[in-house]
């Protein structure tokens, strides 16, 4: 047996529309931004990753940068399965004795059974022999080391790049839950709508990705306020690069409508709540995961709209991945893993 173990490789991949993670005997060996660099000439896939964001916005006509996953989903296919090889690959640059290849990938809850099937064919075209789904929610509950076989109730929400995925879970299953396609990318399309509007600025997505991180806010009254950022773009007017400041407040207002539909969801798995879970709510407060947990003031808001205890967890940025590498270690144990034969 000990042998045969020389010869696997056991990956969990927190596949995000943002950012991808890949943890490997509980490390994190890959944390790299959702994106590849094609040389539109050859076809061929030159950069992922960081090396292909640096790329991004700045290509020429022979290049082009794709993001492959599109609101928590595979969009491109091709793409997808070029940047999961070239993630993997970084890992395997100098170890590849390994046979067999056990993976688990984490999927938003509102996925579709084509959507699942895109993943798994993604993990095929890897040469993964063993292939397993967790749904995010779940992923993030294991990841901040909840209990989720106890008949107790647990309301986690991960705000991610593509989705918002609220869930209540007990009994290691999804009681009630809420997928929304409104997250981080629609945030930082809302802080380029604003800099248009009110600005006649144009800016890029990672410019407006340094804006919403630097000082990206959900409320005004912050107790701590960020100095403001000054950012360069181009005049709509004139075509010329010019610079302006942006503050909190500004950005805040700026995500007020995107943030009321995760508001909405909230309130609407709060809803679907049965009571008894939603006692145990009320004692146990909300969970907040993803990157999209670290926008500023966000858990207050939350908190004053639903008159619950909204924490945001250590290290949300990683909670999905961790929770996914549990899932990993004890894929014979946890029902709620999804195989190919249950879809």
């Amino acid at each position: 047996m000990a042998f045969f173990n020389f010869f696997t490789q056991e990956l969990a991949i927190d596949l995000g529309t943002a950012n991808t993670l890949i943890i490997q005997d509980d490390k994190v060996v890959v944390e790299e931004p959702s994106i590849v660099a094609i040389d539109l000439k050859t076809n061929e896939v030159v950069a992922v990753g960081k090396k292909a964001m640096q790329m991004h916005e700045k290509t020429h006509k022979n290049l082009k940068t794709v993001r492959p996953l599109k609101d928590g989903v595979i969009a491109d296919f091709q793409a997808a399965e070029a940047m999961i090889e070239g993630l993997i690959n970084m890992i395997n640059e100098k170890k590849r004795f390994f046979t067999h290849l056990k993976i688990v990938i984490c999927i938003p809850s509102g996925i579709t059974e084509v959507e699942k099937r895109a993943v798994f064919d993604s993990a095929d075209h890897v040469d993964a022999k063993e292939t397993y789904l967790i749904y995010e929610p779940m992923a993030a509950a294991l990841g901040i080391g909840l209990d989720v076989e106890a008949p107790d109730g647990n309301m986690v929400i991960d705000i991610g790049g593509g989705t918002t995925e609220i869930a209540v879970i007990a009994l290691s299953g999804i009681v009630t839950d809420q997928s929304i396609r409104t997250a981080g990318d629609e945030f930082t399309s809302d802080i380029i709508d604003f800099m248009k509007r009110d600005y006649n600025l144009l800016v890029g997505e990672r410019t407006a990705e340094q804006i919403k991180i630097k000082v990206g806010a959900a409320i005004e009254d912050l107790d701590e306020i960020p100095e403001p950022l000054a950012i360069n773009g181009r005049d709509m007017v004139t075509g010329i690069p010019r610079q302006v400041e942006i503050r909190h407040n500004e950005i805040a207002l700026a995500l007020d409508s995107s943030i009321k539909k995760i508001e909405e969801a909230v309130l609407k798995a709060l809803e679907d709540t049965p009571p008894e879970l939603a006692s145990d709510i009320f004692k146990r407060g909300i969970y907040l995961t993803g990157g999209g947990a670290l926008l500023r003031g966000l858990d207050k808001r939350l908190a004053r709209k639903t008159k619950l205890d909204v924490k945001v967890v250590d290290d949300p940025l990683r909670a999905v991945v961790r929770g996914t590498g549990l899932a990993l270690k004890n894929s014979n144990k946890y029902s709620f893993l999804v195989n190919r034969k249950s879809i």
